[in-house]
């Protein structure tokens, strides 16, 4: 999907809240050893840049960023954290390795309204399952289908609303874009 990265741009500025939903970067093929241990490959480390880059060109560097403490994730924060200083609060989070989509909707609640910006990392199936849970039906169709097919690789959900993050329903914010690495790339 080509995404106008600078008609995004404009549309966020006014926006009160908003959210980002990523799912980590490329990581090594499980093997046998524990799933939480895998890292990030050399593709994942340039999806994470790709990403990071794309994120500070739309003035979006996080306020939050909570992330699954598994390897891979916390890899993918890492490397973006190089491109957005030390301004984001981390959060560590076991709950979003393990848990399901209550544990990124937990993530959102605890918010404080101070945070306007904030970027939840995790993993697929969860992530994907829980922007569709939290999008509004009259977000953009197509946005919605590329969240059916589910989250590829350091690909991200935009959310945005008025509303502090403590007062977010179910079905409540809209669903601004998804993009991909291959969308951020510049």
């Amino acid at each position: 999907m080509n995404v106008n990265l600078h008609k995004l741009r404009k549309n966020l500025r006014s926006r009160a809240y908003i959210l980002i939903v990523m799912r980590h970067a490329k990581a090594e093929a499980l093997g046998e050893g524990d799933d939480r241990a895998r890292k990030i490959t050399d593709k994942g480390k340039k999806q994470a840049k790709a990403v990071a880059k794309a994120l500070e060109a739309l003035d979006l560097v996080p306020d939050r960023i909570a992330t699954s403490s598994a390897e891979r994730t916390v890899e993918t924060m890492n490397r973006m954290l190089k491109y957005f200083g030390d301004g984001p609060k981390v959060d560590v989070r076991l709950s979003l390795y393990q848990g399901g989509i209550q544990s990124i909707l937990d993530e959102i609640h605890v918010t404080k309204p101070k945070r306007h910006i904030v970027m939840i990392l995790g993993h697929e199936p969860t992530v994907s399952v829980s922007c569709e849970w939290l999008a509004t039906s009259d977000s953009d169709p197509a946005q919605l289908d590329m969240l059916h097919l589910g989250l590829s690789p350091a690909s991200l959900a935009i959310f945005a609303c008025d509303k502090p993050f403590s007062e977010w329903t179910m079905h409540g914010a809209e669903l601004v874009a998804v993009l991909t690495p291959h969308d951020c790339e510049s």
